[in-house]
């Protein structure tokens, strides 16, 4: 199982860089992952790029993705919503319709902040975006509300093992369904 890791915050110290990193570590050990330094290098999506000469960011991150078993979302919440750099490679990945690298990928949403409400009106977002951009993501997500204690203290091992869990699982029922 190769799993892409999509980290909403450009900051290389924010805190959910840390929370993407405690997740990984929750993945079972046959699992390959990779964390995508791609959607920062992306240029906004532009149907007038998204032609024969889609640029070369682009084309790589839609491969990326392509690749991948499932992506797990890891984001941050600005004013309310998705960070931009998220919503540009949700965005890159949603095309084109019928063949595009994020349709029918299995996908779970993760978020920390410092703030008291968890995150919840990105996450909300991010699975309502990524299911309109043709994934299968799973319905409970992990918010970890002031979560640079709970990153330090390692307390959030139960909520990343369910949720890391349910991808897997999710995972493993696709195969079984593939191998049928």
């Amino acid at each position: 199982m190769h799993v892409l890791v999509l980290v909403g915050s450009l900051r290389a110290d924010s805190l959910n860089r840390h929370l993407a990193d405690v997740a990984v570590g929750h993945l079972p050990a046959h699992a390959t992952v990779t964390v995508s330094e791609l959607p920062a290098r992306l240029p906004f999506y532009s149907e007038d790029l998204d032609g024969a000469d889609v640029p070369g960011a682009a084309r790589a991150f839609r491969e990326e993705v392509a690749r991948a078993d499932a992506v797990l979302v890891v984001t941050p919440e600005y004013n309310g919503s998705l960070p931009a750099v998220l919503k540009n490679a949700i965005d890159w990945t949603s095309r084109p319709r019928g063949s595009a690298a994020l349709a029918g990928k299995r996908a779970a949403v993760l978020a920390a902040t410092a703030s008291p409400r968890a995150a919840q009106w990105v996450r909300d977002d991010a699975v309502r975006i990524m299911r309109v951009a043709g994934a299968d993501v799973l319905e409970d997500t992990v918010g970890v509300p002031s979560a640079s204690q709970l990153l330090r203290d390692g307390s959030l091992d139960g909520q990343l093992d369910t949720a890391v869990g349910a991808l897997v699982r999710m995972l493993a029922r696709e195969d079984v369904t593939a191998a049928a």
